[in-house]
């Protein structure tokens, strides 16, 4: 059997990695490199080979004594491949973990409590997944929101670097008042109707202040107290419409879509 060092370096997994990156490498020419070398009559790809056939879905779950029955792989190796895929298997967990999903109006204030006490008006952009996931928080503006001067792009061109699904909008009103102004609906309506161009609705737009703060979505949905953006398979969203009622002033109206 050809050793590893007979196959030609453009071909050997450690070269290709270091040149092309992980992607252009497949399972076994990974694991390969994590072993580092074969054994007598078979080298470390054919070995890799024959462990990723062996277990195929199962591999995240083998165990040590799974792979001393493979010949040629020692307690040294069994043990660095296990410890490898356990540290994987540790971070995924502590990342889903970490996972912010963002339900209703309540998820949105604990992540923007700070709004509070700003004494500059902040617009603050909340960008989520397809699962109401959050992806990125982004502080779009900070001092006096301005319909004529905030231009869509600000907010909706970091949506499609995260291939964002959706946002949420959260502007503080340092007066202590959190119902919205003039100025405010017209941003609304701007932004929501931009979000319907984009492909990327916006759920909700929500006012802080000091002691209270009002939701464009739950005023559209006649609720209170963080309910929950997503039921029954349903997210709502607001939409611009030319063709429905006028909604506080902003052509705003409820707009149902599939939640998968």
């Amino acid at each position: 059997m050809p050793k590893i060092k007979d196959i030609p370096k453009i071909d050997r997994p450690r070269e290709r990695f270091l040149q092309k990156g992980a992607d252009a490498l497949s399972k076994s020419d990974l694991l390969a490199i994590l072993i580092g070398s074969g054994i007598k009559g078979k080298n470390v790809k054919q070995l890799s080979e024959q462990i990723i056939r062996k277990f195929g879905n199962k591999f995240l779950d083998i165990t040590v004594d799974d792979l001393l029955e493979i010949s040629g792989i020692g307690q040294a190796k069994a043990l660095q491949i296990a410890a490898a895929i356990s540290l994987v298997k540790r971070f995924y967990a502590d990342k889903k973990t970490n996972e912010k999903i963002i339900k209703n109006s309540q998820d949105v204030l604990s992540l923007t409590y700070d709004l509070r006490d700003k004494k500059k008006e902040h617009l603050v952009c909340l960008y989520l997944n397809a699962r109401n996931s959050l992806l990125k928080k982004e502080i779009i503006s900070v001092g006096l929101l301005d319909k004529a001067l905030l231009h869509p792009r600000e907010i909706f061109y970091p949506a499609t670097e995260l291939n964002a699904a959706s946002l949420i909008l959260i502007h503080n009103h340092p007066s202590g008042d959190s119902s919205p102004s003039e100025k405010d609906q017209q941003i609304v309506e701007k932004i929501v109707q931009a979000g319907a161009i984009m492909g990327i609705p916006v759920i909700d737009f929500i006012i802080i202040s000091e002691y209270d703060y009002y939701s464009f979505y739950e005023k559209l949905k006649n609720v209170k107290n963080g309910f929950d953006y997503v039921a029954d398979g349903i997210q709502t969203t607001l939409i611009h419409s030319e063709h429905q009622p006028r909604f506080l002033k902003g052509e705003l109206q409820s707009y149902a879509v599939n939640y998968g």
